[in-house]
């Protein structure tokens, strides 16, 4: 099995998963849209007769290792032991994490949901509080095997891998990498060190699902040690106005349970500095992944670095806007 590989994750392995835990599956297995792991619901009956829809989520090989993922389901036990509502991987014989056939994988009960309304005042205010009760959690206790976000990884070795894959194309290179160095310098310089907890990692509204019960997660895959408003600002969307009557609903929400440094405003842009550029060298890293080639074509595309060029010009000069601020003597 190839590094980042599912290759062998074929029907039968995954089936003899399942059976190894006590669960019998009677459905066929449902894909989920998820590129990073291999995720299926199925309806399967356990040891004592019991029958319900579950999902099973077969972990890529040595992204995380095994403490780090143990660590990510011990944060959504902890969850589920408050009240958060957060989907946590079951509990079979004393253990949530379990191998077969070179593959780590998890089962979690399948719970359903609507597409979170993101222009939804009501809806944010909910959310605001739901991600308070989340950092209430997160901050009692550290993850001491989980990575926590900073410059190193998300601009410079993600620069490094961008260069190193050759998906650039010649003729815009002398275009793409100077105002990509013009972002990675801005957005270093701006970027501070601050209290760092336990993180959702990848709170935007793609991955929320919504009940009449209010939010919840599915899982935290992206989990990892860093700033509050990491969990906070992919929440906002629109011109600068929008934007700032979302934040102050987010937080006058989540300070119903968990205090908030309003320092921690200007690490938004950075933050998305970051995450633009990171996930330039996600794709170049999971290329391998046939699943990526067939889904994300445009990137092997010149239009696509074009575009790129674009939107770190625009990112460069949303770095230099004044912060989003909620106080009127806020100061940067």
């Amino acid at each position: 099995m190839s590094q980042f590989s599912f290759t062998d994750l074929n029907p039968d392995l995954i089936l003899d998963a399942i059976e190894s835990v006590g669960i019998y599956v009677e459905s066929g297995l449902l894909a989920l849209n998820s590129y990073e792991n291999r995720v299926y619901q199925f309806k399967g009956e356990d040891r004592e007769g019991n029958s319900q829809r579950y999902v099973v989520k077969f972990y890529r090989p040595q992204r995380w290792s095994k403490q780090q993922i143990i660590e990510e389901h011990q944060f959504a036990l902890d969850l589920d032991a408050a009240e958060v509502p957060l989907v946590p991987p079951l509990v079979i014989n004393g253990e949530t994490l379990f191998e077969h056939g070179g593959y780590w994988f998890a089962v979690f009960p399948s719970v359903g949901g609507r597409i979170f309304e993101v222009d939804n005042l009501d809806h944010l205010e909910w959310m605001g509080r739901f991600i308070g009760r989340i950092h209430m959690v997160g901050q009692s206790d550290p993850f001491k095997h989980r990575p926590i976000i900073g410059p190193d990884e998300y601009l410079h070795q993600a620069k490094q891998t961008i260069m190193a894959s050759n998906f650039v194309p010649m003729h815009l290179m002398s275009a793409f990498e100077p105002i990509l160095d013009f972002v990675i310098k801005e957005t270093e310089q701006q970027f501070f060190t601050t209290d760092a907890i336990r993180l959702h990692g990848d709170c935007h509204p793609g991955n929320i699902l919504w009940t009449d019960a209010g939010p919840h997660f599915v899982d935290l895959d992206d989990a990892r040690m860093g700033p509050a408003i990491q969990d906070i600002w992919m929440m906002l969307s629109g011109d600068r106005n929008n934007r700032l009557l979302q934040l102050d609903t987010l937080i006058g929400g989540y300070e119903e349970f968990c205090e908030f440094d309003h320092n921690q405003f200007a690490l938004i842009e950075p933050l998305r500095a970051m995450r633009m550029i990171n996930y330039m060298a996600w794709l170049a890293k999971r290329w391998e992944d046939p699943a990526f080639p067939r889904n994300f074509g445009w990137f092997a595309e010149d239009k696509y670095w074009e575009q790129q060029i674009l939107a770190l010009k625009e990112q460069l000069a949303a770095l230099n806007e004044p912060v989003l601020n909620l106080k009127p003597n806020f100061n940067q």
